[in-house]
């Protein structure tokens, strides 16, 4: 390790505990990898999402940001991931998302997630360090690169893995120092729903019918579906059927819409 490296691992420690510690991490990783854009969530489960590093450089509508929090997080497949306790690491987002995700409305909507693009899906290529915390709770810290710029190649995804422990170790050191919402996660997330998806949907769909819409507007195909449940694809066709008639709405691109005016409508 030379003098700068030094110098930057310095500031990542000086910096835990106080608002700065995404900024810190963002000098260190730069004198790694090209990265565009960063950001860094607190997520847990059945409560809202927790913005704790702005990285975005100014390239987010501030309209965008409010829907993201009020509730365009829960199809984001680093919170999923996040809320079945997936392994710490460095994670690709495609290597999380569902498998029709990038033709999903949450990833083609420039009105609520961050980072895309209208004209050909995905503006940038996500990276994230994810980092338990306790049941249920994590640090996602994202890195994005324009497409322009290419993805990250795989000797930056080794120098992110090799840095992984700094990275960890130095949120999990903030989140005892300075949480930002003390208390502990609900412990059993399999027992009930997201506020927002029980909200928009309550009275007018059963459990089961709730967690497959639940998982279309993650981005899930019929055959996803069928896989996770155990059912047949045909199966899974009826109950989208069922689900249609009773939202009174015809395709996928109409149930994303009911959960965008949804969110719009729901103060934080």
């Amino acid at each position: 390790m030379n003098n700068q490296e030094a110098s930057r691992v310095a500031g990542v420690i000086a910096a835990v505990g106080t608002a700065n510690l995404g900024q810190s991490l963002c000098a260190l990783l730069e004198g790694e990898v090209r990265f565009d854009m960063s950001c860094a969530y607190l997520f847990r489960f059945d409560r809202p999402a927790v913005l704790l590093h702005d990285g975005y450089n100014g390239g987010v509508p501030a309209k965008t940001m409010s829907a993201y929090l009020r509730g365009g997080y829960l199809l984001d497949p680093f919170y999923v991931a996040c809320m079945h306790e997936h392994p710490a690491g460095v994670w690709r987002m495609s290597e999380l998302a569902p498998d029709s995700f990038f033709s999903s409305g949450f990833a083609i909507s420039p009105d609520l997630h961050p980072c895309v693009s209208s004209t050909h899906g995905s503006l940038v290529e996500e990276v994230g360090y994810i980092v338990p915390l306790q049941a249920h709770t994590a640090v996602v810290f994202s890195l994005m690169k324009a497409s322009q710029h290419g993805p990250f190649t795989d000797a930056e995804t080794r120098r992110l893995q090799a840095l992984q422990p700094i990275v960890s170790k130095a949120f999990e050191a903030h989140w005892r120092l300075r949480p930002e919402e003390p208390g502990e996660a609900p412990d059993t997330p399999g027992s009930q729903l997201e506020s927002a998806f029980v909200d928009i949907l309550q009275g007018q769909l059963t459990d089961a019918q709730r967690y497959i819409a639940k998982l279309l507007l993650q981005g899930h195909s019929n055959g996803s579906i069928a896989h996770l449940l155990g059912i047949s694809e045909g199966t899974v066709k009826v109950h989208k059927h069922n689900i249609y008639q009773r939202l009174q709405i015809s395709s996928n691109a109409d149930l994303f819409r009911l959960f965008i005016n949804y969110i719009s409508a729901t103060p934080r």
